[in-house]
């Protein structure tokens, strides 16, 4: 499994990249999955259905699956912030990508996703030139990045070449689980 991390302010574009680049890793033969980091209060269930109402009534865990799909929703007893790490582990183990969105300060290698401001604006800080793990840029502007790079620098609005690179560095995005001290996912999830 190869895993690598998407980083940017909010707004930046990262859901839209990462919503790009999947097409072009699948129709190379490619499974990819996401992990994405959320805020507290975020829910994919609806009032009033069945699923919501088992969670409603206090079950720790509910799975919802069809003949296409399976979701599992699992409640915190006490708030508790997983790592990058173990939500890895709790994918399916047939997946050739992970890409991992919002977990900006993870130690996985990284593309930082970096906008032009808009006139009369400040510009957002970069993180490429304090976080080692950011390994490449993704801007609409490389003639503005605000500090000088040596890193690979992608058209934001040009997915396929960032696919094809990704493709082609493969190896450095293996995930090594036990350096990460984590348990490799079963086959069966």
């Amino acid at each position: 499994m190869k895993v690598v991390g998407f980083a940017g302010f909010s707004g930046c574009g990262k859901t839209t990249l990462v919503e790009k680049l999947i097409p072009e890793l699948r129709m190379q033969g490619q499974r990819v999955s996401v992990v994405k980091h959320a805020h507290h209060s975020f829910d994919i269930d609806h009032a009033g259905k069945d699923t919501w109402r088992h969670r409603e009534a206090g079950a720790f865990e509910v799975v919802v699956a069809s003949d296409r799909r399976l979701a599992l929703m699992r409640e915190f007893e006490q708030p508790s912030q997983l790592s990058v790490h173990q939500l890895l582990a709790e994918l399916y183990d047939g997946v050739d990508w992970v890409f991992v969105e919002g977990f900006k300060e993870s130690d996985l290698p990284k593309i930082e996703v970096w906008r032009a401001p808009e006139p009369g604006s400040a510009p957002h800080p970069v993180r490429y030139a304090n976080d080692d793990f950011v390994i490449a840029v993704a801007t609409d502007a490389p003639d503005k990045l605000p500090v000088p790079t040596g890193l690979p620098v992608f058209d934001l609005n040009a997915p396929a070449e960032m696919a094809a690179w990704l493709l082609r560095q493969g190896e450095r995005f293996d995930y090594d689980w036990e350096l990460h001290g984590e348990t490799k996912p079963c086959a069966h999830r």
